[in-house]
Protein backbone atom coordinates (compact mmCIF):
# COMPACT_ATOMS: atom_id res chain seq x y z
CA UNK A 1 0.00 0.00 0.00
CA UNK A 2 1.23 3.45 -0.83
CA UNK A 3 1.02 6.01 1.96
CA UNK A 4 0.14 8.76 -0.48
CA UNK A 5 -3.35 7.25 -0.67
CA UNK A 6 -3.90 7.94 3.01
CA UNK A 7 -4.37 11.65 2.81
CA UNK A 8 -5.35 14.21 0.22
CA UNK A 9 -4.66 12.30 -2.97
CA UNK A 10 -3.50 15.66 -4.27
CA UNK A 11 0.25 15.45 -4.43
CA UNK A 12 3.02 18.00 -4.44
CA UNK A 13 4.45 18.77 -7.83
CA UNK A 14 8.26 19.24 -7.75
CA UNK A 15 10.92 21.45 -6.24
CA UNK A 16 13.92 23.00 -8.00
CA UNK A 17 17.06 24.67 -6.68
CA UNK A 18 20.06 26.15 -8.46
CA UNK A 19 23.20 28.06 -7.52
CA UNK A 20 25.94 29.84 -9.45
CA UNK A 21 29.37 30.93 -8.28
CA UNK A 22 29.84 29.02 -5.03
CA UNK A 23 32.70 26.57 -4.29
CA UNK A 24 30.27 24.29 -2.42
CA UNK A 25 27.54 24.45 -5.06
CA UNK A 26 26.48 20.80 -4.79
CA UNK A 27 26.43 20.83 -0.99
CA UNK A 28 24.25 23.93 -0.88
CA UNK A 29 21.98 22.42 -3.51
CA UNK A 30 21.61 19.35 -1.32
CA UNK A 31 20.55 21.60 1.56
CA UNK A 32 18.18 23.49 -0.70
CA UNK A 33 16.54 20.26 -1.81
CA UNK A 34 16.30 19.18 1.81
CA UNK A 35 14.28 22.34 2.53
CA UNK A 36 12.10 21.63 -0.51
CA UNK A 37 11.51 17.96 0.30
CA UNK A 38 7.78 18.62 0.84
CA UNK A 39 7.43 19.34 -2.89
CA UNK A 40 8.39 15.82 -3.96
CA UNK A 41 9.45 12.62 -2.26
CA UNK A 42 9.81 10.09 -5.09
CA UNK A 43 13.33 10.93 -6.19
CA UNK A 44 15.98 13.62 -6.24
CA UNK A 45 19.05 14.57 -8.21
CA UNK A 46 21.86 17.11 -8.45
CA UNK A 47 23.91 18.12 -11.49
CA UNK A 48 27.04 20.23 -11.06
CA UNK A 49 29.64 21.87 -13.28
CA UNK A 50 33.29 22.73 -12.72
CA UNK A 51 33.29 25.02 -15.76
CA UNK A 52 34.28 22.34 -18.26
CA UNK A 53 32.18 19.25 -17.48
CA UNK A 54 28.80 18.32 -15.99
CA UNK A 55 28.48 15.75 -13.18
CA UNK A 56 25.18 14.07 -12.30
CA UNK A 57 23.99 12.03 -9.31
CA UNK A 58 20.34 11.03 -8.82
CA UNK A 59 18.24 8.26 -7.34
CA UNK A 60 14.79 7.29 -6.15
CA UNK A 61 14.06 8.14 -2.53
CA UNK A 62 14.37 11.06 -0.13
CA UNK A 63 17.15 13.65 -0.29
CA UNK A 64 18.77 12.59 3.00
CA UNK A 65 18.84 8.96 1.88
CA UNK A 66 20.37 9.70 -1.54
CA UNK A 67 23.09 12.22 -0.75
CA UNK A 68 25.93 11.81 1.70
CA UNK A 69 29.44 13.21 1.87
CA UNK A 70 30.75 10.54 -0.50
CA UNK A 71 28.12 11.30 -3.15
CA UNK A 72 28.54 15.07 -2.83
CA UNK A 73 32.28 14.69 -3.51
CA UNK A 74 31.34 13.28 -6.93
CA UNK A 75 29.72 16.64 -7.74
CA UNK A 76 32.54 19.22 -7.99
CA UNK A 77 32.23 22.74 -9.26
CA UNK A 78 30.72 26.15 -8.65
CA UNK A 79 27.41 25.65 -10.51
CA UNK A 80 24.66 23.19 -9.61
CA UNK A 81 20.98 22.51 -10.08
CA UNK A 82 18.83 20.09 -8.12
CA UNK A 83 15.35 18.62 -8.29
CA UNK A 84 12.89 16.87 -6.00
CA UNK A 85 10.41 14.80 -7.96
CA UNK A 86 6.81 13.91 -7.61
CA UNK A 87 5.65 12.31 -10.84
CA UNK A 88 3.04 14.43 -12.60
CA UNK A 89 3.87 13.18 -16.08
CA UNK A 90 5.73 9.90 -16.40
CA UNK A 91 6.08 6.98 -14.05
CA UNK A 92 8.26 6.64 -10.96
CA UNK A 93 11.47 5.24 -12.42
CA UNK A 94 15.09 6.32 -12.15
CA UNK A 95 15.01 7.42 -15.81
CA UNK A 96 12.43 10.07 -14.91
CA UNK A 97 14.30 11.44 -11.91
CA UNK A 98 15.72 14.88 -12.67
CA UNK A 99 17.87 16.74 -13.50
CA UNK A 100 17.91 15.26 -16.98
CA UNK A 101 21.24 15.67 -18.75
CA UNK A 102 22.21 15.42 -22.42
CA UNK A 103 25.23 16.03 -24.63
CA UNK A 104 24.76 17.66 -28.01
CA UNK A 105 26.74 19.59 -30.62
CA UNK A 106 27.43 22.60 -28.37
CA UNK A 107 28.34 20.65 -25.25
CA UNK A 108 26.30 19.37 -22.33
CA UNK A 109 23.08 20.65 -20.82
CA UNK A 110 20.92 19.67 -17.83
CA UNK A 111 17.35 20.57 -16.92
CA UNK A 112 15.18 20.60 -13.79
CA UNK A 113 11.47 21.26 -14.29
CA UNK A 114 8.67 22.13 -11.88
CA UNK A 115 5.31 22.04 -13.59
CA UNK A 116 3.60 20.12 -16.34
CA UNK A 117 3.48 20.58 -20.10
CA UNK A 118 0.21 20.22 -21.99
CA UNK A 119 -0.55 19.28 -25.60
CA UNK A 120 2.78 17.51 -25.90
CA UNK A 121 1.66 14.49 -27.92
CA UNK A 122 1.91 16.15 -31.37
CA UNK A 123 5.29 17.63 -30.46
CA UNK A 124 6.65 14.32 -29.21
CA UNK A 125 5.31 12.45 -32.25
CA UNK A 126 7.01 14.96 -34.56
CA UNK A 127 10.31 14.55 -32.74
CA UNK A 128 10.03 10.76 -32.91
CA UNK A 129 9.31 10.91 -36.64
CA UNK A 130 12.48 12.97 -37.00
CA UNK A 131 14.46 10.24 -35.26
CA UNK A 132 14.44 11.35 -31.62
CA UNK A 133 14.90 8.56 -29.07
CA UNK A 134 13.43 9.22 -25.62
CA UNK A 135 15.14 7.78 -22.56
CA UNK A 136 12.30 8.67 -20.16
CA UNK A 137 8.55 9.21 -20.13
CA UNK A 138 8.96 12.66 -18.57
CA UNK A 139 7.57 15.61 -20.51
CA UNK A 140 10.69 17.57 -19.52
CA UNK A 141 12.85 15.52 -21.90
CA UNK A 142 11.02 17.07 -24.85
CA UNK A 143 12.64 20.41 -24.01
CA UNK A 144 16.13 18.87 -24.23
CA UNK A 145 15.33 17.40 -27.64
CA UNK A 146 14.06 20.75 -28.91
CA UNK A 147 17.27 22.44 -27.76
CA UNK A 148 19.57 19.79 -29.22
CA UNK A 149 17.78 19.65 -32.58
CA UNK A 150 17.85 23.41 -33.20
CA UNK A 151 19.65 24.15 -36.48
CA UNK A 152 21.74 27.04 -35.21
CA UNK A 153 22.29 29.55 -32.44
CA UNK A 154 24.04 29.83 -29.09
CA UNK A 155 22.72 27.68 -26.22
CA UNK A 156 20.61 30.52 -24.80
CA UNK A 157 19.02 31.16 -28.22
CA UNK A 158 18.25 27.48 -28.64
CA UNK A 159 16.78 27.32 -25.14
CA UNK A 160 14.56 30.35 -25.77
CA UNK A 161 13.34 28.93 -29.08
CA UNK A 162 12.66 25.55 -27.46
CA UNK A 163 10.51 26.86 -24.62
CA UNK A 164 8.51 29.01 -27.05
CA UNK A 165 7.33 25.75 -28.62
CA UNK A 166 5.89 24.33 -25.42
CA UNK A 167 2.76 25.15 -23.46
CA UNK A 168 1.76 24.63 -19.86
CA UNK A 169 3.31 25.31 -16.49
CA UNK A 170 7.07 25.43 -16.20
CA UNK A 171 9.50 26.87 -13.74
CA UNK A 172 12.76 25.66 -15.29
CA UNK A 173 16.38 25.57 -14.27
CA UNK A 174 18.91 24.70 -16.95
CA UNK A 175 22.67 24.65 -16.81
CA UNK A 176 25.51 24.38 -19.26
CA UNK A 177 29.17 24.08 -18.38
CA UNK A 178 29.35 27.83 -17.74
CA UNK A 179 25.84 29.19 -17.12
CA UNK A 180 22.77 28.78 -14.95
CA UNK A 181 19.49 29.70 -16.65
CA UNK A 182 16.11 30.18 -14.96
CA UNK A 183 12.86 30.37 -16.97
CA UNK A 184 9.27 30.85 -15.87
CA UNK A 185 6.22 30.30 -18.07
CA UNK A 186 4.33 33.43 -19.14
CA UNK A 187 1.51 32.78 -16.65
CA UNK A 188 3.86 32.33 -13.68
CA UNK A 189 1.85 29.32 -12.52
CA UNK A 190 4.54 27.80 -10.31
CA UNK A 191 6.68 29.92 -7.95
CA UNK A 192 10.37 30.63 -8.63
CA UNK A 193 12.53 33.07 -6.69
CA UNK A 194 16.00 34.60 -7.03
CA UNK A 195 18.30 35.03 -4.04
CA UNK A 196 21.91 35.79 -3.19
CA UNK A 197 24.45 34.41 -0.75
CA UNK A 198 27.58 36.60 -0.68
CA UNK A 199 28.71 36.78 -4.33
CA UNK A 200 26.69 33.75 -5.44
CA UNK A 201 23.19 33.69 -6.91
CA UNK A 202 20.58 31.10 -6.03
CA UNK A 203 17.20 30.22 -7.55
CA UNK A 204 14.58 28.10 -5.82
CA UNK A 205 10.92 27.14 -5.88
CA UNK A 206 10.42 28.60 -2.39
CA UNK A 207 12.26 30.99 -0.10
CA UNK A 208 12.47 28.42 2.72
CA UNK A 209 15.42 27.01 0.75
CA UNK A 210 17.14 30.41 0.98
CA UNK A 211 16.66 30.53 4.75
CA UNK A 212 18.45 27.23 5.34
CA UNK A 213 21.62 28.30 3.51
CA UNK A 214 21.59 31.93 4.64
CA UNK A 215 20.69 33.48 1.27
CA UNK A 216 18.76 36.73 0.90
CA UNK A 217 15.70 37.04 -1.31
CA UNK A 218 16.13 39.45 -4.23
CA UNK A 219 12.97 39.03 -6.30
CA UNK A 220 10.80 36.53 -8.13
CA UNK A 221 11.73 35.33 -11.58
CA UNK A 222 9.13 37.19 -13.64
CA UNK A 223 6.51 35.33 -15.67
CA UNK A 224 7.85 34.92 -19.21
CA UNK A 225 11.44 35.75 -18.16
CA UNK A 226 14.64 33.93 -18.98
CA UNK A 227 17.34 34.90 -16.48
CA UNK A 228 20.90 34.00 -17.48
CA UNK A 229 23.45 33.82 -14.66
CA UNK A 230 27.14 33.59 -15.50
CA UNK A 231 30.49 35.15 -14.59
CA UNK A 232 29.28 38.48 -15.98
CA UNK A 233 26.34 38.59 -13.56
CA UNK A 234 22.63 38.61 -14.40
CA UNK A 235 21.10 39.03 -17.85
CA UNK A 236 17.31 39.13 -18.04
CA UNK A 237 15.53 38.44 -21.33
CA UNK A 238 11.78 38.53 -21.85
CA UNK A 239 11.04 35.59 -24.15
CA UNK A 240 7.22 35.58 -24.07
CA UNK A 241 4.59 38.18 -24.77
CA UNK A 242 2.85 39.45 -21.65
CA UNK A 243 -0.33 37.67 -20.59
CA UNK A 244 -2.45 37.91 -17.48
CA UNK A 245 -0.68 35.95 -14.71
CA UNK A 246 -2.31 32.80 -13.37
CA UNK A 247 -0.44 31.88 -10.19
CA UNK A 248 -1.54 28.61 -8.59
CA UNK A 249 -3.71 29.49 -5.59
CA UNK A 250 -3.29 25.99 -4.18
CA UNK A 251 0.33 26.85 -3.38
CA UNK A 252 -1.08 29.04 -0.59
CA UNK A 253 -3.67 26.51 0.52
CA UNK A 254 -1.55 23.38 0.70
CA UNK A 255 1.66 22.97 -1.31
CA UNK A 256 4.12 25.60 -0.18
CA UNK A 257 5.76 25.42 3.22
CA UNK A 258 4.15 27.85 5.70
CA UNK A 259 7.45 29.66 6.31
CA UNK A 260 7.95 30.39 2.61
CA UNK A 261 7.22 33.63 0.79
CA UNK A 262 5.88 33.07 -2.71
CA UNK A 263 4.38 35.02 -5.62
CA UNK A 264 6.08 38.36 -5.05
CA UNK A 265 7.04 37.61 -1.46
CA UNK A 266 3.68 36.91 0.20
CA UNK A 267 3.90 34.94 3.45
CA UNK A 268 2.19 31.56 3.13
CA UNK A 269 1.55 31.21 6.87
CA UNK A 270 -0.16 34.61 7.05
CA UNK A 271 -2.48 33.70 4.17
CA UNK A 272 -3.39 30.32 5.71
CA UNK A 273 -4.22 31.89 9.07
CA UNK A 274 -6.41 34.47 7.37
CA UNK A 275 -8.16 31.71 5.41
CA UNK A 276 -9.02 30.17 8.78
CA UNK A 277 -10.32 33.49 10.08
CA UNK A 278 -12.51 33.93 7.02
CA UNK A 279 -13.76 30.36 7.41
CA UNK A 280 -14.79 31.15 10.99
CA UNK A 281 -16.72 34.18 9.79
CA UNK A 282 -18.54 32.13 7.18
CA UNK A 283 -19.16 28.93 9.14
CA UNK A 284 -19.43 29.54 12.87
CA UNK A 285 -20.62 26.71 15.12
CA UNK A 286 -20.81 26.19 18.87
CA UNK A 287 -17.98 23.93 19.98
CA UNK A 288 -15.41 23.31 22.71
CA UNK A 289 -12.24 22.84 20.65
CA UNK A 290 -10.69 23.70 17.29
CA UNK A 291 -8.24 21.06 16.08
CA UNK A 292 -6.25 20.85 12.85
CA UNK A 293 -5.59 17.92 10.57
CA UNK A 294 -1.80 18.18 10.75
CA UNK A 295 0.28 19.53 9.29
CA UNK A 296 -1.28 21.61 6.52
CA UNK A 297 -4.40 22.45 8.55
CA UNK A 298 -2.52 24.01 11.47
CA UNK A 299 -2.29 27.69 10.37
CA UNK A 300 -5.95 27.78 9.27
CA UNK A 301 -7.02 26.16 12.55
CA UNK A 302 -5.10 28.80 14.50
CA UNK A 303 -6.84 31.52 12.50
CA UNK A 304 -10.25 29.91 13.02
CA UNK A 305 -9.63 29.62 16.77
CA UNK A 306 -8.49 33.23 17.08
CA UNK A 307 -11.48 34.56 15.14
CA UNK A 308 -14.06 32.37 16.90
CA UNK A 309 -12.62 32.54 20.40
CA UNK A 310 -12.80 28.75 20.69
CA UNK A 311 -9.65 27.15 22.18
CA UNK A 312 -7.11 25.60 19.82
CA UNK A 313 -5.82 22.13 20.61
CA UNK A 314 -3.71 19.47 18.91
CA UNK A 315 -6.35 16.76 19.02
CA UNK A 316 -4.67 14.73 16.30
CA UNK A 317 -0.99 13.81 16.44
CA UNK A 318 0.85 12.97 13.25
CA UNK A 319 3.58 10.38 12.92
CA UNK A 320 6.23 12.19 10.85
CA UNK A 321 8.41 9.14 10.38
CA UNK A 322 6.19 6.99 8.22
CA UNK A 323 7.94 5.70 5.10
CA UNK A 324 6.47 5.64 1.64
CA UNK A 325 5.04 2.15 2.03
CA UNK A 326 3.96 -0.10 4.84
CA UNK A 327 2.70 -3.64 5.21
CA UNK A 328 -0.82 -3.88 6.58
CA UNK A 329 -1.35 -6.77 9.01
CA UNK A 330 -3.41 -9.68 7.74
CA UNK A 331 -5.77 -9.36 10.68
CA UNK A 332 -7.87 -6.28 9.99
CA UNK A 333 -7.32 -3.30 12.29
CA UNK A 334 -10.03 -0.65 12.39
CA UNK A 335 -8.99 2.71 10.91
CA UNK A 336 -5.55 1.24 10.19
CA UNK A 337 -4.84 3.39 7.12
CA UNK A 338 -5.41 6.70 8.91
CA UNK A 339 -3.89 5.55 12.22
CA UNK A 340 -0.56 4.96 10.52
CA UNK A 341 -0.20 8.72 10.21
CA UNK A 342 -2.70 10.16 12.72
CA UNK A 343 -3.79 9.29 16.23
CA UNK A 344 -6.31 11.14 18.42
CA UNK A 345 -5.49 12.58 21.85
CA UNK A 346 -8.26 11.03 23.92
CA UNK A 347 -7.93 13.25 27.00
CA UNK A 348 -8.33 16.36 24.87
CA UNK A 349 -11.28 15.05 22.83
CA UNK A 350 -13.38 12.93 25.17
CA UNK A 351 -16.91 14.31 25.47
CA UNK A 352 -16.03 17.49 23.53
CA UNK A 353 -17.68 19.22 20.59
CA UNK A 354 -14.81 19.43 18.10
CA UNK A 355 -14.24 21.57 15.00
CA UNK A 356 -11.76 19.85 12.66
CA UNK A 357 -9.93 22.12 10.20
CA UNK A 358 -8.49 20.67 6.99
CA UNK A 359 -7.27 22.39 3.84
CA UNK A 360 -9.30 20.34 1.34
CA UNK A 361 -11.48 17.32 0.72
CA UNK A 362 -10.65 15.33 -2.39
CA UNK A 363 -12.36 11.94 -2.53
CA UNK A 364 -13.78 12.23 0.97
CA UNK A 365 -12.57 8.83 2.14
CA UNK A 366 -9.88 10.20 4.45
CA UNK A 367 -12.22 12.77 5.99
CA UNK A 368 -14.73 10.01 6.69
CA UNK A 369 -12.08 7.91 8.45
CA UNK A 370 -10.88 10.89 10.49
CA UNK A 371 -14.41 11.75 11.67
CA UNK A 372 -15.10 8.15 12.72
CA UNK A 373 -11.72 7.88 14.42
CA UNK A 374 -12.33 11.07 16.42
CA UNK A 375 -15.65 9.67 17.63
CA UNK A 376 -14.76 6.02 18.18
CA UNK A 377 -11.16 6.32 19.39
CA UNK A 378 -11.08 9.92 20.61
CA UNK A 379 -14.50 9.95 22.24
CA UNK A 380 -15.57 13.26 20.66
CA UNK A 381 -19.23 14.15 21.30
CA UNK A 382 -19.62 16.11 18.05
CA UNK A 383 -17.36 16.48 15.01
CA UNK A 384 -17.76 19.52 12.76
CA UNK A 385 -15.64 19.59 9.58
CA UNK A 386 -14.43 22.94 8.27
CA UNK A 387 -12.41 23.23 5.05
CA UNK A 388 -10.16 26.26 4.43
CA UNK A 389 -10.68 26.18 0.66
CA UNK A 390 -13.69 25.97 -1.68
CA UNK A 391 -14.90 22.58 -2.93
CA UNK A 392 -12.36 20.99 -5.29
CA UNK A 393 -14.30 20.25 -8.49
CA UNK A 394 -11.66 20.23 -11.24
CA UNK A 395 -8.35 18.41 -11.75
CA UNK A 396 -5.12 20.30 -12.31
CA UNK A 397 -3.22 20.01 -15.61
CA UNK A 398 -0.38 22.32 -14.60
CA UNK A 399 1.92 20.28 -12.42
CA UNK A 400 -0.15 18.92 -9.55
CA UNK A 401 -1.18 15.30 -9.45
CA UNK A 402 -4.94 15.43 -8.83
CA UNK A 403 -7.56 12.76 -9.34
CA UNK A 404 -9.92 12.88 -12.31
CA UNK A 405 -13.05 14.99 -12.06
CA UNK A 406 -15.16 11.89 -11.53
CA UNK A 407 -13.09 11.02 -8.46
CA UNK A 408 -13.44 14.48 -6.90
CA UNK A 409 -16.39 14.12 -4.56
CA UNK A 410 -17.37 17.81 -4.71
CA UNK A 411 -17.69 17.70 -8.51
CA UNK A 412 -20.75 15.44 -8.34
CA UNK A 413 -22.12 15.80 -4.80
CA UNK A 414 -23.74 18.63 -2.88
CA UNK A 415 -22.19 19.73 0.39
CA UNK A 416 -24.94 18.07 2.44
CA UNK A 417 -24.31 14.81 0.59
CA UNK A 418 -20.59 15.07 1.37
CA UNK A 419 -21.42 15.75 5.02
CA UNK A 420 -23.55 12.62 5.21
CA UNK A 421 -20.79 10.60 3.55
CA UNK A 422 -18.14 11.79 6.01
CA UNK A 423 -20.65 11.37 8.90
CA UNK A 424 -19.67 14.80 10.28
CA UNK A 425 -22.26 16.68 12.34
CA UNK A 426 -21.75 19.68 10.03
CA UNK A 427 -19.55 20.61 7.10
CA UNK A 428 -18.51 24.02 5.84
CA UNK A 429 -16.23 25.04 2.99
CA UNK A 430 -14.63 28.42 2.51
CA UNK A 431 -16.43 30.24 -0.30
CA UNK A 432 -14.67 31.32 -3.49
CA UNK A 433 -15.62 34.88 -2.57
CA UNK A 434 -14.00 34.41 0.83
CA UNK A 435 -10.86 33.01 -0.76
CA UNK A 436 -10.65 36.04 -3.05
CA UNK A 437 -10.99 38.37 -0.06
CA UNK A 438 -7.94 36.82 1.56
CA UNK A 439 -5.60 36.44 -1.45
CA UNK A 440 -4.03 39.78 -2.53
CA UNK A 441 -4.75 40.62 -6.19
CA UNK A 442 -6.83 37.46 -6.45
CA UNK A 443 -7.66 38.08 -10.11
CA UNK A 444 -4.11 37.01 -11.12
CA UNK A 445 -4.47 33.50 -9.66
CA UNK A 446 -5.53 30.24 -11.27
CA UNK A 447 -8.51 28.81 -9.38
CA UNK A 448 -9.42 26.14 -11.95
CA UNK A 449 -9.58 23.44 -9.27
CA UNK A 450 -12.47 25.43 -7.74
CA UNK A 451 -14.20 26.94 -10.80
CA UNK A 452 -12.94 24.90 -13.82
CA UNK A 453 -11.77 28.10 -15.54
CA UNK A 454 -8.44 27.02 -17.04
CA UNK A 455 -6.06 29.84 -18.04
CA UNK A 456 -4.23 27.89 -20.77
CA UNK A 457 -6.29 26.50 -23.62
CA UNK A 458 -5.85 22.94 -24.81
CA UNK A 459 -5.15 22.70 -28.52
CA UNK A 460 -5.00 18.94 -29.07
CA UNK A 461 -8.04 16.72 -29.28
CA UNK A 462 -6.50 14.17 -26.97
CA UNK A 463 -6.57 15.50 -23.42
CA UNK A 464 -6.19 13.29 -20.39
CA UNK A 465 -9.20 13.29 -18.07
CA UNK A 466 -11.48 14.28 -20.94
CA UNK A 467 -14.60 13.91 -18.82
CA UNK A 468 -13.79 17.38 -17.50
CA UNK A 469 -14.74 18.92 -20.85
CA UNK A 470 -17.83 16.84 -21.59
Amino acid sequence: MNNNNLFHNIHEECGVFGIFGHPEAANLTYLGLYALQHRGQEGAGICSSDGTKLFLEKSLGLVADIFNEKVIKKLPGHIAIGHNRYSTTGSSTIENVQPLMATYSLGSIAIAHNGNLIDIDPLKQRLERDGAIFQSTSDSEIILHLIARAKSGEPRERIANAVRQISGAFSLLLMTETELIAIRDPYGIRPLALGQIKDSYVVASETCAFDLIGANYIRDINPGEMLIINENGLNSIKIFNSVKPAHCVFEFIYFARPDSYIFDHICVNTIRKELGRQLAREHAVEADLVIPVPDSGVPAALGYAEESGIPFEFGLIRNHYVGRTFIEPKQSIRHFGVKVKLNPVRDALRGKRVIVIDDSIVRGTTSKKIVKMLRELGGAKEVHMRISSPPTIGPCFYGIDTPTRQELIASSHKIEEIRKYTTADSLGYLSIEGLKKVIPNSDIYCMACFNCKYPIEFQSKKVSQLELFE
